[in-house]
C-alpha cells in the first residue's frame, strides 16, 4: 500500500512540474466531530488527479481517491477515473474507461457540499459515483440534453462478477431561467433473478440571487432484485448568502420502505458555510439521525473542511 501511495504522489508531482501541458489538481476533506460523547478528527477523503486536452476532440482525465475504502486500509489509493472523453460531433459527447456516473451528478451539484456529506443516494449507496463504462450525452436544444450509460454495474472499487451483467441507465435535463429539472433511470439486473431492481429520479434546482433550492425523490423498486422490496427516499436541501463569505445551508432526507427497511426515518444537517481562502472553504454543522418513529438514534457537531488546488 505504501508502495502505491508514494507513487501516486510521485505521480502528481512529476504532472504538476508538467502543468502547461494539462491540468493537475488535489482536494481533501477532513474534519472534527463530536457524536454519541466521542471526539473524533478525521481525513476522510483526497482526490489526486490530472486532466489533459489531447485537441479539440479528445481529453483525458485521471482521478485516484484515497480514503478509508472497505478493500483496503485506513487509506488507500484507488483509481476512481481514467476516462477518455470524445467530441466526435457538436453537441454530442461520448465518456468512455472508468467514467464518472449520472445517477446523482446532478443532485450533489445542486447540494453542492460533498465534502460535508455525499449526496442521498450516494449515502445510501443506491448508486456508484463511478464506474467502468461508457457514457453519452446529446445537447438537443440550448437549454434540453439528454444522456445515457452502460455500466459494469460493482463501482470503481470493485471488479466486474462473473455474470458480466450491466448496469443501464438514461435520463434528461431542461434548465428554464433559475430552475433545472432532472429525470433519470437507472435498471440493474442480476443472475439471481428475473427481477430488475428499478430506480426512477426526478429532481429539481433553484437558484437566485444567493438562494439556492433543490428537491428530489428517489424511488426504488425490488430491491436487490427481490419483487415487492421497494424504497423511496426524499431529499430537500438549500443554502443561503448571508454575507460575502457566509452562507448558511440546511438539507433534511427522508426514507421510507414499503417493507421495514432498517433504516427508515430522517436525516438533518443545518450549519454554516465559510470561505477562508480561495480553494478553503470551512463549516460547523450539527446532524440528528431518527428512526421510524422519530426517535433520536443520533445526535453530532461537526467543523468540515475542504481544501483544493
Amino acid at each position: 500500500m505504501k508502495k502505491l501511495l508514494s507513487l501516486t504522489l510521485v505521480l502528481a508531482f512529476t504532472l504538476s512540474i508538467n502543468a502547461q501541458e494539462g491540468n493537475p489538481f488535489a482536494k481533501v476533506f477532513t474534519n472534527f466531530n463530536h457524536d454519541n460523547d466521542k471526539n473524533e478528527f478525521e481525513l476522510e477523503r483526497a482526490y489526486l488527479g490530472y486532466s489533459y486536452k489531447i485537441d479539440d476532440n479528445f481529453s483525458t482525465k485521471i482521478t485516484f481517491d484515497v480514503g478509508n475504502n472497505s478493500s483496503g486500509s485506513t487509506y488507500t489509493a484507488m483509481l476512481k477515473i481514467a476516462s477518455l472523453t470524445w467530441i466526435p460531433m457538436k453537441n454530442t459527447s461520448i465518456n468512455m474507461g472508468m467514467i464518472g456516473a449520472k445517477n446523482f451528478k446532478f443532485m450533489e451539484k445542486t447540494w453542492g457540499r460533498r465534502y460535508i456529506e455525499k449526496s442521498a443516494l450516494d449515502k445510501e449507496k443506491w448508486a456508484n459515483s463511478a464506474d467502468l463504462g461508457v457514457s453519452l450525452d446529446y445537447k438537443v436544444l440550448d437549454n434540453f440534453t439528454i444522456d445515457g450509460q452502460i455500466l459494469n454495474g460493482e463501482g470503481y472499487k470493485n471488479t466486474q462478477d462473473v455474470d458480466g451483467l450491466m448496469r443501464v441507465g438514461f435520463g434528461g435535463t431542461y434548465k428554464l431561467s433559475n430552475f433545472s429539472i432532472r429525470v433519470f433511470r437507472d435498471i440493474k439486473s442480476c443472475a439471481c433473478s428475473d427481477i430488475n431492481q428499478e430506480i426512477t429520479t426526478a429532481a429539481v434546482s433553484y437558484s437566485n440571487n444567493g438562494l439556492n433550492i433543490g428537491f428530489e425523490t428517489d424511488m426504488m423498486g425490488n430491491s436487490n432484485n427481490t419483487v415487492d422490496m421497494d424504497k423511496e427516499i426524499m431529499s430537500i436541501y438549500g443554502s443561503y448568502k448571508l454575507l460575502d463569505k457566509y452562507t448558511l445551508f440546511v438539507r433534511y432526507d427522508d426514507y421510507s420502505s414499503e417493507n421495514s427497511w432498517d433504516e427508515d426515518g430522517t436525516y438533518t444537517i443545518i450549519g454554516v458555510e465559510t470561505r477562508l481562502a480561495k480553494g478553503v472553504k470551512a463549516a460547523a454543522n450539527i446532524r440528528q439521525t431518527t428512526n421510524d418513529v422519530n426517535d433520536v438514534k443520533d445526535n453530532a457537531f461537526y467543523l468540515n473542511l475542504e481544501y483544493n488546488f
